[in-house]
């Protein structure tokens, strides 16, 4: 079993169940699914940037990505229908929570200049999105090959009903928020 989801269940699910006064432990908050994506507009021009990118969030998430087509063709950005822009990575079950223990303990800390995590980034669902600038905070990657900084999305899908549960649900997993004045 991995360690944060052992923690949830004995440790933080009970809390959660008293806090939020729910009676029935399959009521109270869990993480649903993970998503990792990364927006690959310059691979258009270098066709190597989407196989490399691809490898690396291979080895960061432990799943081959799937790669996301352009549905609309914008001549602006000389994008095309069909067109590969984008991948991503939806993590559930055991590989999500090895992920999320991952980021938490080793790749936010690497994070420089990191003042906490904004806590304005949920949506009103209880589902909480941030962004990372660079794929080098996780220790999967050697820094020494990276041949594209290439930037990523991870959105935390929850099963909280407000924004408030989710965020309480993520702290007691260990997210490092951001203090905003007027808490304690």
């Amino acid at each position: 079993m991995a360690r944060l989801l052992e923690k949830y269940t004995t440790e933080i699910r009970p809390a959660l169940s008293q806090e939020l006064e729910q009676g029935n432990l399959l009521a109270v908050p869990r993480l649903g699914k993970v998503v990792v994506s990364m927006g690959m507009g310059k691979a258009l021009q270098e066709k190597k940037r989407m196989a490399a990118a691809s490898a690396d969030l291979a080895r960061i998430t432990g799943q081959r990505p799937m790669i996301c087509k352009a549905r609309k063709s914008v001549s602006n950005f000389k994008l095309r229908r069909g067109y590969e822009i984008g991948l991503k990575v939806t993590l559930r079950g055991k590989r999500m929570w090895e992920f999320v223990d991952r980021l938490i303990n080793t790749a936010i800390p690497r994070i420089r200049d990191f003042r906490g995590l904004s806590p304005g980034s949920f949506d009103g669902r209880g589902n909480y999105s941030l962004g990372i600038t660079e794929q080098s905070v996780f220790p999967e990657i050697d820094i020494g090959k990276l041949e594209y900084p290439q930037g990523m999305n991870i959105t935390f899908c929850t099963t909280a009903h407000t924004d408030a549960e989710a965020r309480r649900l993520l702290s007691l997993l260990g997210m490092p928020f951001r203090q905003t004045e007027g808490q304690v």
